[in-house]
């Protein structure tokens, strides 16, 4: 413990990052009582008393095309954290994730003499890898969230510390799924379905709809089907509703904010957008059905550009086909429902009980206390001489 006056520059751009950054900014507390944190914040991060520059909203984009239509934006409140951190400098900066804005700032930011933590390393390994060298120029220290990850790292003599997932540390191996029922108030006869699709309000706009639709296949076979919707914000919870309320009143759907974990627990099975949110399902040892839709320009540009064989977490971790993952125009209610009814209705026996060892395997490959391996990290940066 250090009575240093420390501050920190920290930056996070969506609510997978928020919860990264809340966990390690309570950790780096424990190392230094009289810190100070600022940068752009969720509501998490804010919590445990970060002060927000911005509003973390800003920074949700995703896409190729998508990020042109508010670069300017993007540019503008980039350009608004740097010369803050330059009027006021930071001993250590941390880009929590949403590499596209903050490897620009710990670029510009390094070269001024200030330490640089990128925490979530950008998929490299799956495209655009020679962005490594870029990460190379602008950090001093990358923290990476997965195992296969530091070996990329190392290869280049980068320095990379493997901390493990928070989630993976906060979920419970055998997840209570009668707990979560009653936490919820769940009838014992209901089946569930979690529906997450994204956090994003243009993630919400491209795949409510298809997934609402997927729902209504599947009532004439599930009586009894609840769908619970979890949301990250009153925002995201205004937009969902008003689609419900026009398009599907009559489906049994709760909405709830917050709680995503606690409704996946619960659930029977989870159809959710790609993202962070499909490693959480399989922390939770969920079925699921994972989907995703780029803009039309997008997907012919990450046709090139991905190289890896799959974009689903689960699988990407398991270099196997653990969870059925659909794209672009294979996102459709009849294939979603399709592959959820089994699910729902517990049709799969030995098949479920193997799937559920091998994601017992990946988390506990994942379990690692990764708020303290990262605050552990950042303040052995931070001590380091010049």
């Amino acid at each position: 413990m250090s009575e240093k006056a420390l501050k920190v520059g920290i930056v996070a751009g969506e609510a997978s990052g928020d919860i990264l950054a809340a966990g390690l900014i309570k950790q780096l507390k424990k190392h230094y009582p009289n810190a100070t944190f600022e940068g752009i914040a969720g509501p998490k991060m804010q919590a445990e008393g970060c002060k927000s520059l911005f509003d973390m909203e800003e920074l949700s984009v995703m896409g190729l095309v998508e990020v042109l239509s508010r670069i300017r934006r993007l540019m503008f409140v980039r350009k608004s954290m740097l010369n803050h951190f330059l009027a006021n400098p930071p001993d250590v900066f941390i880009g929590v994730d949403a590499p596209d804005f903050n490897l620009g700032l710990e670029l510009k930011l390094k070269k001024q003499g200030i330490k640089t933590v990128q925490y979530v390393s950008p998929t490299v390994w799956a495209w655009r890898e020679k962005r490594i060298f870029k990460i190379a120029k602008a950090t001093n220290l990358v923290l990476s969230i997965f195992p296969f990850e530091k070996q990329v790292y190392d290869k280049h003599h980068i320095p990379c510390e493997y901390v493990g997932h928070t989630m993976a540390d906060d979920i419970a191996i055998h997840p209570d799924k009668q707990k979560a029922r009653l936490f919820l108030k769940l009838k014992e006869n209901e089946t569930v379905l979690a529906l997450l699709p994204g956090s994003r309000k243009r993630e919400v706009d491209t795949l409510l709809d298809v997934f609402i639709q997927s729902c209504l296949l599947l009532k004439p076979d599930i009586a009894a089907l609840k769908v619970l919707i979890p949301v990250v914000n009153r925002q995201r919870k205004d937009q969902v509703v008003e689609y419900i309320q026009t398009h599907s009143p009559d489906l049994c759907i709760q909405v709830v904010i917050g709680h995503a974990r606690e409704v996946m627990i619960a659930s029977d099975a989870v159809l959710l957008a790609s993202g962070t949110a499909t490693l959480e399902a399989m922390l939770c040892k969920k079925n699921m059905v994972t989907a995703y839709k780029l803009s039309g320009l997008t997907y012919q540009m990450m046709k090139w550009l991905y190289k890896a064989k799959y974009f689903a977490l689960p699988n990407v971790l398991a270099d196997e086909k653990l969870i059925p993952e659909l794209l672009q125009d294979d996102v459709t209610p009849q294939n979603i429902s399709k592959l959820l009814l089994p699910m729902l209705t517990l049709q799969r026996g030995d098949e479920q009980q193997a799937l559920i060892a091998k994601f017992e395997l990946l988390h506990e490959s994942l379990k690692k206390d990764a708020d303290v391996q990262s605050a552990s990290a950042v303040a052995n940066l931070i001590e380091q001489q010049p």
